[in-house]
């Protein structure tokens, strides 16, 4: 490092610099290469007459054997920059500003009489004040490394006997923070006598010697934790096993309800099926049950057609039939009737008279018959006419059968008694 600031620092253009170029061919100067650890005496010994040093970024130079700027300093500090040094006049050493680590392991008893072991590490460091380094400078020139480390650990290890001696076991393992602060407060004063500071303290162990005191103090607190963590693992069980529950009812709920909805499905495809299959069928059965109700209204109208023809042709000419024969018997009867009255006046001319007479009579009471008899004219105007001229023809008959009768009787019966039809008549 010193080589490469002096070839920045003097180069051939320097005004110097020549000459320190002559000077360094004659007699070549030596520095310090070593970190840690102050040069020797004989690199020393070795250096030119004239030379420039330059420190480490983490180095003091320290020049004695000059004047200090400082008050009441043995010797000149000099700190981030180079400086010429005379010759034979002047000597150079250089202090380590690195950061150190202590480690102290020691044996400690508490208030209670309880021996614990506590490891510890230190992080220190010479101050960067021209006092702490004179300090530092003053004690660890030589061995600088090892004397720190040493010195440092036999401070920090009274006071941590001290004040470990000052608490209970419960105190030391609940406020370790605590503990090292205290420590570090105690022993501030004495590594600033010496010219350190201390970065940080940390407890990184204690243990009670296999004493089993710790374990018991602990023993509580794990059996509590442990109970608590029993809890919790039995809660979460239950949980869990709730939670598998409700999802095993849900996933039955769901598997119910799929199968619902696949058998609704299914009994409605099954619907539309059969009834897709049974549509032709249907279908046919509605034409047939149609064609059968227009057969049976055809039947119906044509076993009317054969009532009505029925009674055109056989109930009709009966009731005429017997109609016809109700007025040839009344007429025969009022033909008795007149000739019985004939007969007892003994006066043929009469009956014929009154015969004559009452064949108007009859005919009208044929006629009267007729008009109030259901009967059926097929032919129109020239039935009524046939009718007719059958009535008027039944009436010429009627009364030249009662003249046939009648006229035996008028001849062979006597004046108190004549027959009709064979039937005596006895006159009034």
């Amino acid at each position: 490092m010193a080589s490469r600031s002096m070839r920045q620092d003097l180069s051939p253009t320097h005004p110097i610099g020549h000459l320190v170029a002559k000077q360094a061919t004659l007699c070549p100067l030596r520095f310090r290469t070593a970190r840690h650890g102050a040069l020797d005496s004989a690199d020393h010994e070795e250096k030119p007459m004239l030379g420039y040093y330059v420190p480490e970024p983490d180095e003091a130079m320290l020049i004695s054997g000059a004047k200090s700027d400082a008050d009441n300093a043995p010797f000149v500090v000099v700190v981030g920059h180079g400086k010429w040094v005379m010759p034979f006049f002047r000597k150079v050493r250089f202090l380590s500003m690195a950061l150190h680590e202590a480690t102290i392991r020691e044996v400690c008893v508490t208030t209670q009489g309880i021996q614990l072991n506590v490891r510890a590490v230190i992080a220190h460091k010479v101050g960067n004040d021209v006092a702490s380094i004179v300090n530092a400078g003053q004690r660890f020139i030589s061995e600088q490394e090892s004397e720190m480390n040493q010195l440092t650990g036999q401070v920090f290890s009274g006071h941590l006997r001290s004040i470990v001696g000052s608490m209970t076991v419960e105190q030391i393992i609940r406020e370790r923070d605590t503990l090292a602060r205290q420590v570090l407060d105690a022993s501030k004063r004495e590594m600033g006598s010496i010219g350190l500071v201390v970065d940080s303290f940390q407890i990184q162990s204690i243990d009670d010697m296999d004493s089993g005191y710790i374990n018991a103090l602990a023993a509580p607190n794990i059996a509590k934790v442990q109970r608590e963590a029993a809890v919790e693992r039995a809660r979460a069980d239950q949980e869990s096993a709730k939670a598998q529950q409700e999802s095993l009812r849900n996933q039955a709920d769901y598997e119910r309800e799929t199968a619902i909805k696949r058998a609704a499905i299914k009994a409605e495809t099954d619907k539309a099926n059969a009834e897709a299959a049974q549509a032709g069928p249907l279908a046919q059965a509605r034409v047939n049950q149609e064609v059968i109700r227009e057969q049976s209204v055809l039947a119906q109208a044509q076993a009317e057609l054969r009532e009505q023809e029925l009674i055109s042709e056989v109930v009709k000419p009966a009731e005429a039939e017997a109609l016809r024969r109700q007025i040839i018997a009344e007429a025969e009867a009022k033909a008795v009737e007149i000739q019985s009255a004939a007969a007892a006046q003994h006066n043929r001319i009469a009956l014929d008279q009154q015969l004559i007479e009452a064949l108007p009579t009859l005919v009208g009471e044929v006629a009267k018959g007729l008009s109030t008899a259901n009967l059926t004219v097929y032919n129109g105007a020239e039935g009524v006419n046939e009718i007719m001229t059958g009535v008027i023809t039944q009436g010429a008959a009627l009364l030249r059968s009662l003249q046939d009768q009648v006229a035996p009787t008028m001849v062979d019966g006597s004046a108190d008694e004549h027959h009709v039809n064979g039937t005596p008549v006895r006159e009034n």
